[in-house]
């Protein structure tokens, strides 16, 4: 044993001691990537694979661990985004839907009746049903919604509830009450007030000739540690403007360029119109060529205004060489120069000047930089073309954009649809017009019932009555089913024309899918089938008509009868009396 232990000692002195060296504590990698932007992207790629899917360990919990108390006096908070899934996801997609279909009652019958359901609404949906309030001009509705949601139903709001419902108040020029939302939030929300709050309460004080207490609030906002926001000095500037006071504007000016070095431009758009308004041209475009002497990347909401003002006031020379600049600088994903609305301020001003066909070519128009790329049009924008087209009878070129718009693999809104139907109706092409309608029915958009009974009677008019059967009946087959006016509609025309079976088969619909028949309606179709006193007075008098309905829905429909089987429209009141 003497002799290995002497052979090993020798082995370890003769050697050679490798270096300690750092990097050799560094596991290799047993990959590597072909570029800088490769290697970005996979570092990107994990960024976003950590977010969605954690570490097991961070969401491990000791099960030993004494679970942490909750204070009872600790504020509630609002719904983060993560609540926004599952069936939630799908009320707020359904309300959403509505909104967009401008049916802003039955979106908020839905919203509020979800809170007594089991998947009661997020903090968004109920923001989402008072911003469509608020932006119809609804204002009452808007602060009733709030008081039922968030005092009522016990959703806990959050800054974005406040907001609007502080602006609810500024429209409806109750300042007061909206400075009392204001001081609320600050004694008990577990937030503070944003940029937005402050930019609603100066508009709204300046609004009501309460200047001196707007720059109070500015002055609050800025003592409490909020940054100077260009748009809450841009109010303040407009409300010395407009009471001739340049000087006072001047100082704002100066002291928001001394708090920030990168400013909105949308202060100097409001330089811009008050120099205009005064004919003093040659200091509007100082102060126009000032701001893009600053060079800064600017928004395409604030280059909008800018577009705005410069062609109000007949610059339409700057407006188009704007507007070039923001095509040349659109490099998605990385810069977003432009938007649909500078699209539509441009198609727009050449449609007001007559060159329609130079509006198509500005719709299709790209940069010519080096990296720029083409915007990529969505539907608003496309509807605004379609709309400038219609408003012109030009209905074949609104239908090309149609499909262009199709083709893109986007889908037509409500909007859409509805302005091609009436323009297609104004122009006497009542098949176009149906066939329309018969889509967007088919894509499940909803029709409010004030565009229902006027497309349903505009196509009764021009002997469509048969074809209205089929729509109405695909119409309610998804909630909100179609108003109790529609059918009334339908069903005298069915009733003018004899197609009693028609008129029985729209009477068992709204009986099955329990829609209210209205006492007139009810009157017409007891003159209509009444041939028996007994049977009338069952039937309609005592509101029999799930009776009524039996021999439809299932006597007829299990056997596969045919009404002419039961001997004709009195024996049918009696095969329901019996029954």
């Amino acid at each position: 044993m003497s002799f290995y232990r002497l052979l090993l000692r020798s082995l370890t002195r003769t050697t050679p001691t490798l270096p300690h060296h750092p990097t050799l504590l560094i596991p290799l990698r047993t990959f590597a990537f072909s570029s800088a932007e490769e290697a970005a992207a996979e570092r990107r790629r994990r960024k976003r694979r950590l977010r969605i899917e954690p570490p097991l360990h961070a969401l491990r919990r000791d099960p030993n661990a004494p679970r942490p108390t909750r204070d009872p006096n600790a504020p509630r908070l609002p719904d983060s985004t993560s609540a926004l899934v599952g069936p939630r996801l799908s009320l707020h997609n359904r309300v959403q839907a509505l909104i967009r279909a401008n049916d802003l009652d039955n979106a908020s019958i839905v919203a509020r009746q979800s809170v007594f359901s089991n998947t009661r609404p997020t903090v968004f949906t109920c923001n989402a049903i008072i911003a469509s309030m608020h932006r119809a001009k609804r204002y009452e509705d808007a602060v009733a919604l709030f008081a039922y949601f968030f005092n009522q139903s016990n959703i806990v709001p959050n800054v974005v509830s406040y907001n609007f419902l502080m602006n609810a108040h500024c429209d409806m020029g109750n300042v007061d009450v909206a400075l009392d939302v204001y001081r609320h939030i600050i004694a008990n929300a577990p937030f503070s007030p944003s940029s937005v709050s402050y930019r609603h309460l100066t508009k709204g004080l300046i609004d009501a000739g309460r200047i001196g207490d707007a720059l109070d609030l500015l002055r609050e906002m800025l003592n409490k540690g909020h940054g100077a926001d260009s748009l809450v000095y841009n109010n303040l500037i407009s409300g010395f403007l407009n009471l001739g006071d340049l000087d006072k504007a001047n100082e704002l000016f100066d002291e928001l360029k001394e708090r920030c070095l990168v400013y909105d431009g949308i202060v100097s758009s409001t330089f811009m119109d008050w120099y205009f308004k005064q004919g003093k041209e040659k200091e509007a475009m100082d102060a126009y060529k000032y701001l893009l002497s600053r060079e800064f990347r600017m928004v395409p909401a604030t280059c909008n205004v800018l577009l705005e003002v410069l062609l109000r006031y007949g610059r339409k020379a700057e407006a188009e060489a704007l507007f070039d600049k923001m095509l040349d600088d659109h490099t998605p994903p990385t810069v977003q120069a432009v938007n649909s609305d500078t699209f539509n301020i441009m198609v727009n001003e050449c449609f007001k000047e007559g060159k329609i066909a130079e509006a198509y070519d500005v719709f299709k128009k790209v940069g010519k930089g080096a990296k720029s790329k083409p915007f990529m049009m969505d539907v608003g924008g496309s509807n605004n073309m379609i709309m400038r087209y219609c408003e012109h009878d030009m209905v074949d070129d609104a239908e090309k954009v149609y499909l262009e718009l199709c083709g893109r693999s986007l889908n037509p809104d409500v909007t859409t649809y509805r302005t091609l139907i009436d323009a297609y109706f104004k122009v006497g092409r009542v098949d176009s017009a149906l066939e329309k309608y018969v889509k967007m029915v088919d894509v499940g958009l909803r029709v409010i019932p004030p565009y229902a009974n006027g497309w349903f009677s505009l196509l009764i008019e021009n002997g469509k009555v048969m074809e209205c059967v089929p729509i109405l009946s695909k119409m309610a087959e998804k909630e909100p089913r179609p108003d109790v006016t529609s059918y009334d509609i339908v069903i005298r025309a069915l009733t003018e024309q004899g197609n009693l079976d028609a008129v029985l088969e729209l009477v068992g619909q709204m009986c099955r899918y329990n829609i209210g028949i209205t006492s007139p309606l009810g009157q017409f179709l007891s003159e209509t089938f009444g041939k028996v006193q007994n049977c009338r007075t069952l039937c309609f008098t005592h509101h029999f008509w799930n009776l009524y309905v039996l021999v439809e829905v299932i006597s007829i429909g299990n056997n596969g009868d045919s009404l002419t089987e039961f001997g004709g429209l009195n024996e049918l009141f009696v095969c329901v009396v019996e029954k």
